[in-house]
């Protein structure tokens, strides 16, 4: 990943080939008022390169009450473009590659909270699957884009007998949120080999880091409740484990999966981005309660097993992408 001790001018060498990759293009980030996408923006346009991102609603139209946003956050307010409309409406993803001439695009768009997907399945189904097959067909139809990269997930592996997850482990996700992302995954390779398009996946760990705004996800879940003085709550028994990957180093994956996907040995295929070092949730809430001083406090453990519909053990091999 990143080598931030090396500088040339104050400038680190990571950041020079970032500029030398990405610097004049346009690149279309779908996602990029969520938590990852938004830092895949400004790490693009950091880096020089023109970025938009279709949105349900412009940041001008915003109500004033409203909270604080991961696009204020990330100070993408003003430097990114952005198109209204939702990634389930071909003719919107249609005319903004054609509007902005973008010859790049990140989808990261999704539904993701596992306990929404099981009460209601359908409009994941519809923003996951639907949303990716008219990016898909989109690029497919395009005479611009160069490079496309797809954010599968380790959840498309589902659960599985061995681990760690690796490439050529099968796609079994079986709970409505997993099988989303599988089918994202089987899409985006399908339309790569099938049409010989540009295309990569990526298949990250739990992402984690700041400007993370959703709550119900253990990190800044836990981190909200030590600030606020609460006990950390843990819907299952605490037992379950997940690998987990900073934020930082999600987007040194997505960028670099996208800077290489022209090699014949990434085109057309998927990668594990992971630590490769699982962590029940017991623990990571321990980790975080000792970083924070406040050793003396317990989570409020409220389950007697795992969360129904989420998967209990998973961590993934990232040698492929080394």
């Amino acid at each position: 990943m990143a080598d931030n001790n090396m500088k040339d001018n104050g400038v680190s060498h990571n950041g020079i080939a970032r500029r030398n990759t990405w610097s004049g293009r346009n690149v279309l980030v779908t996602g990029l008022t969520g938590f990852i996408g938004g830092w895949v923006a400004a790490a693009l346009l950091d880096a020089g390169a023109q970025v938009v991102g279709i949105v349900r609603s412009k940041p001008s139209e915003r109500n004033d009450s409203d909270d604080v946003s991961t696009l204020e956050l990330l100070d993408l307010e003003n430097r990114a473009h952005f198109v209204e409309g939702s990634i389930a409406d071909y003719s919107i993803v249609e005319r903004t590659l054609a509007d902005y001439e973008v010859d790049t695009v990140f989808h990261l768009a999704a539904e993701t909270i596992v306990g929404v997907a099981n009460r209601s399945p359908l409009s994941f189904f519809e923003s996951n699957i639907k949303g990716t097959w008219n990016i898909l067909d989109a690029v497919r139809t395009s005479n611009t884009i160069e490079r496309v990269v797809i954010a599968s997930s380790d959840k498309a592996y589902g659960d599985q007998k061995e681990l760690p997850y690796t490439e050529e482990t099968t796609l079994n996700g079986l709970y409505p949120y997993d099988a989303s992302k599988a089918c994202t995954d089987i899409l985006a390779r399908a339309y790569a080999h099938t049409y010989d398009l540009p295309i990569v996946v990526t298949r990250c760990a739990n992402v984690y880091g700041g400007a993370d705004l959703n709550w119900s996800r253990l990190v800044p879940g836990t981190i909200r409740s030590i600030l606020c003085n609460e006990n950390p709550v843990l819907r299952s028994d605490g037992t379950s484990q997940r690998d987990y990957i900073y934020v930082d180093d999600a987007v040194e994956a997505y960028l670099q999966a996208g800077a290489n996907v022209a090699d014949d040995e990434v085109r057309g295929k998927a990668f594990n981005f992971g630590s490769g070092r699982p962590l029940s949730a017991r623990t990571m809430v321990k980790q975080l309660l000792h970083a924070s001083g406040q050793t003396d406090v317990s989570p409020d453990i409220r389950g007697k097993g795992k969360p129904h519909g989420e998967i209990d053990q998973q961590y993934l091999d990232s040698t492929q992408a080394k």
